[in-house]
């Protein structure tokens, strides 16, 4: 058994994290990793620079001041690219233009506090039949007017260029389904694969897994998957209200990072390590075959071990939670595996796997009791309350 207190992660980073009440969440270290913090981040969140009702100059110290670490705005970019000199910063019709842009990287500026809060400028390039995506960490923005495939926005993301060795943006799948489009079918690019860093599992209060599969589709995860991506899997509020960051249940991110800063927020959302969820909170860790989640796993054949760190609240302390592991079926994941586990203590579990089977693998954590809104076909065994996802791993032999 590893020593849980000798993995205690002592940081000067973490030191800057504001003070919180006994219910306010889980510590942030990890309990079977080293060398990162946990900060909990939302990184989708609209204002009225587009079709939000909320004042973007309030926006960033609302999220602060509800608990968030990590925050992002990203307003619609549907036609507003071109615009300059309106004066406007966007509209419900037009989405983000040039004014709303500058304005938002100006507020960005202005509320990120490295240590302590940081504040990420973004944009969601917002298709109506082929879908929605969001990206981060870009000089410029583009819509659907000015790159209007999939393929054109690849093709932006990749000329952006590198820094530092690594890409300059970084984008991820928004409320995969909801569009019939789906990405262009999820085809798989490989020069924007690297970018692609995330997939939304929750998206305000909905759970993604079965999107879409009542009226014949296929699974998100498993289009995504079994096309060649490797993202990470998100949660986010997509807030259109004031009220960011206060809806309970909303989704919301559990990033790994090294230090609390945007390079370090960057640095995570590339190795994939972060986790999705619907609780304020809740920390997640995981390995398996002692690697993290988000990363590959090198196996063929046999037994994996899986190691699970798992706590909320104090009041959460001892709660039954049901660990489903995910493997690559169609049209929706196959569960070869469910156990219980105790929040609040360290789970070790072994499930036989091969890459025969599919060369993805994923934790889902639920409520044993409470059924999920979205329903699978009946009696999937994952048709109850998901509490979290972890990112994948990604095996190869």
């Amino acid at each position: 058994m590893v020593d849980a207190e000798a993995l205690l992660l002592s940081t000067t980073a973490g030191a800057h994290l504001r003070t919180r009440g006994p219910e306010s969440g889980a510590a942030r270290s990890s309990r079977i990793s080293r060398g990162t913090m946990l900060v909990h981040a939302d990184l989708h969140n609209h204002t009225l620079l587009s079709d939000g009702d909320g004042d973007p100059e309030v926006a960033f110290p609302a999220m602060r001041d509800a608990g968030l670490d990590v925050a992002a705005l990203t307003d619609h970019a549907i036609r507003g690219a071109s615009l300059e000199g309106t004066g406007l910063g966007g509209t419900p019709w037009i989405g983000l233009d040039r004014a709303g842009w500058r304005r938002t990287g100006e507020l960005a500026e202005a509320y990120d506090r490295p240590g302590e809060f940081t504040a990420i400028r973004g944009f969601e390039w917002s298709h109506p039949k082929l879908g929605h995506v969001n990206a981060w960490f870009t000089e410029d923005f583009t819509d659907v007017a000015t790159h209007g495939t999939m393929s054109e926005l690849y093709a932006w993301l990749t000329r952006l260029g590198r820094r530092n060795s690594l890409p300059a943006g970084l984008a991820g799948f928004n409320h995969p389904g909801r569009e019939n489009g789906r990405f262009a079918g999820f085809h798989y690019v490989e020069a924007a694969g690297e970018q692609m860093v995330s997939l939304e599992m929750f998206n305000r209060t909905d759970d993604y897994l079965f999107q879409g599969v009542a009226a014949g589709g296929t699974s998100p995860l498993v289009a995504c998957l079994n096309a060649g991506w490797r993202p990470g899997l998100l949660g986010v509020s997509d807030e259109h209200s004031a009220h960011w960051g206060l809806q309970p249940g909303t989704g919301r991110a559990g990033l790994w990072v090294s230090e609390h800063s945007r390079a370090g927020v960057a640095e995570a959302l590339r190795a994939r390590r972060f986790f999705a969820t619907r609780t304020a909170g809740l920390r997640v860790d995981a390995t398996a075959g002692g690697v993290r989640m988000g990363s590959v796993l090198r196996h063929r054949q046999g037994p994996v071990e899986f190691v699970l760190d798992v706590e909320a609240t104090p009041s959460w302390v001892g709660r039954a939670l049901q660990v489903q592991v995910l493997r690559p079926d169609t049209p929706v994941p196959a569960v070869v595996e469910r156990l219980e586990v105790r929040c609040g203590s360290l789970a070790r579990f072994t499930v036989p796997m091969s890459i025969e089977d599919g060369h993805w693998t994923v934790l889902r954590l639920a409520d044993p009791d409470a059924p999920e809104a979205t329903q699978g076909p009946p009696n999937h065994p994952a048709n109850n309350h998901a509490i979290a996802y972890t990112s994948p791993w990604f095996l190869r032999p």
